[in-house]
């Protein structure tokens, strides 16, 4: 059985990861509202991701006997200035949470939960995937700052991004 401690910080991590959803939803809305349906798309296609984040974390902690504790989330950020500085913001949140599940992984290895740590190696490989796609997202946007045509063909590429 799961350790309180470990269930605690896991049930942390399941907030995080619906704020995560809540988050990448409010950038698709003002993507949105900016004209950016490639961009919103790709964005919603990560609110899902998020939701089924929070889901697999909730579902280790049931088959681990534990009770899942949802607690109230803070509103996220409504408005950027543009796409690049949304995706920067998703960058440094993507950081966050490889920091925080690194954490997790941490009191894994200290209380010899070799469970947990199995079930957040997925965690860690995903999210070196995330960063890896935030960034190639901030890269074109940044590559493409300044025309306008350039930015249209981004949009483009980012609504291709399928869940």
């Amino acid at each position: 059985m799961i350790s309180k401690k470990m269930a605690k910080e896991i049930n942390k991590q399941i907030n995080r990861e619906f704020f995560s959803a809540f988050l990448y939803q409010s950038m698709a809305n003002d993507a949105m509202d900016k004209g950016f349906q490639g961009a919103a798309n790709w964005l919603n296609v990560q609110f899902k991701e998020e939701q089924e984040h929070a889901f697999r974390f909730a579902k280790y902690l049931e088959d681990q006997g534990a009770k899942v504790v949802f607690e109230a989330i803070e509103a996220p950020k409504t408005e950027w200035a543009d796409l690049a500085e949304m995706f920067k913001d998703a960058l440094e949140h993507e950081k966050k949470v490889t920091a925080w599940i690194n954490g997790i992984f941490e009191l894994a290895v200290a209380e010899k939960d070799f469970a947990t740590q199995s079930m957040l190696k997925w965690f860690v490989d995903e999210q070196v995937e995330e960063e890896s796609s935030v960034s190639d997202v901030l890269w074109m946007l940044e590559m493409s700052s300044g025309s306008k045509g350039a930015m249209y063909m981004a949009d483009k590429t980012l609504g291709k991004r399928e869940e």
